[in-house]
């Protein structure tokens, strides 16, 4: 898993996949390096029906190294009616960046939601957006590592040879930016969140910022807390847990602590004077979870032989279309 099934006991938060981000990527964009490409997939397998009508989907950007949000677009829905949905994005700085309510400045208002494979991406202000179901990218050979999970993590894990994902859907914002932006200088730090309305407030439900980070490496009983709560707090509350993980594996003390330091807080750093490969930014054609597995066994293993899906497109908004849905299929699970 990317960050697909990040609630306690490999579930949706809230039991809900609508509310369960699957991925995360920054890069730039081929065609034009003065604009920004984020993608955020959330719905794995597409278990749930649309985007979820009273929710916020965010991308956060620290421009600073704060890690506090300077920037944030954010995303809510239409209810999901005779198959129909529409969405409203926004584009926010400063304070108001920082909060989990969507404001500043509206980029697009009632925007359909593609549920096919003939929509095309539309201008939102001076931004590329493009919302809707797509192949989902994510490749991992994922059946035995979440044997190993459930098992309680002991020995080492077996790739089976099977990409969990290889045939799955899910959900897709993805928009194009012109870099002034995401903030002056060429760093930046992002992380996306998904927030529902409880009783008229909004509760962070989902948080991803590292791929194969909340799923793989926290322990059950703070998976929820986690994705409840801010990177900003992540070294103050999560080194200690991540660190315990770590040396369950054959970490030294020392080499744990600083291996978690170089995933909290859980922000994804992206310095777009350098290729965009994981863990600067994130490409499509990443292999993180290989690179997230040997990670956490302190390379005791050797990496998967699943390879990037061949559906990917060349250009804007890069995931594959849609997989057809067979009759009388059954969703995949892992």
């Amino acid at each position: 898993m990317s960050n697909h099934f990040s609630a306690a006991n490999l579930k949706h938060p809230g039991d809900d996949a609508r509310l369960d981000l699957t991925d995360l990527f920054v890069f730039a964009a081929p065609d034009n390096p003065d604009r920004t490409v984020l993608i955020m997939d959330s719905n794995p397998f597409l278990e749930g029906d649309g985007f979820h009508p009273d929710a916020v989907y965010g991308f956060n950007i620290d421009s600073n190294g704060d890690s506090l949000a300077d920037v944030a677009f954010s995303f809510t829905f239409s209810k999901l009616t005779d198959g129909r949905q529409s969405a409203t994005a926004f584009y926010a700085t400063g304070r108001e960046a920082q909060m989990r309510e969507p404001g500043g400045a509206v980029l697009i208002e009632a925007m359909p939601v593609a549920f096919d494979a003939m929509a095309a991406p539309v201008q939102a202000g001076s931004c590329r957006l493009f919302i809707g179901k797509r192949s989902d990218p994510f490749f991992a050979d994922a059946d035995g590592v979440v044997q190993w999970l459930v098992g309680g993590q002991a020995g080492n894990f077996e790739w089976k040879g099977n990409d969990t994902f290889g045939g799955a859907n899910i959900l897709s914002i993805a928009l194009e930016v012109p870099n002034d932006m995401l903030g002056s200088g060429p760093r930046i730090g992002v992380w996306v969140t998904i927030s529902l309305r409880r009783d008229g407030k909004l509760v962070q439900m989902d948080r991803e910022g590292n791929p194969s980070f909340n799923p793989i490496l926290n322990p059950e009983n703070i998976k929820d807390e986690f994705n409840s709560t801010d990177p900003v707090d992540d070294v103050k509350n999560h080194v200690k847990p991540l660190s315990e993980t770590l040396l369950r594996h054959g970490y030294s003390g020392d080499e744990a602590k600083a291996t978690a330091l170089t995933l909290l807080p859980d922000i994804l750093h992206y310095d777009r004077t350098k290729p965009a490969h994981y863990p600067n930014g994130r490409v499509v054609t990443d292999d993180v979870f290989s690179a997230r597995m040997i990670m956490m066994v302190h390379g005791q293993a050797r990496p998967q032989d699943v390879k990037p899906h061949k559906d990917l497109l060349p250009e804007f908004p890069f995931l594959g279309i849609p997989h057809p849905v067979k009759a009388g299929a059954v969703t995949a699970k892992v």
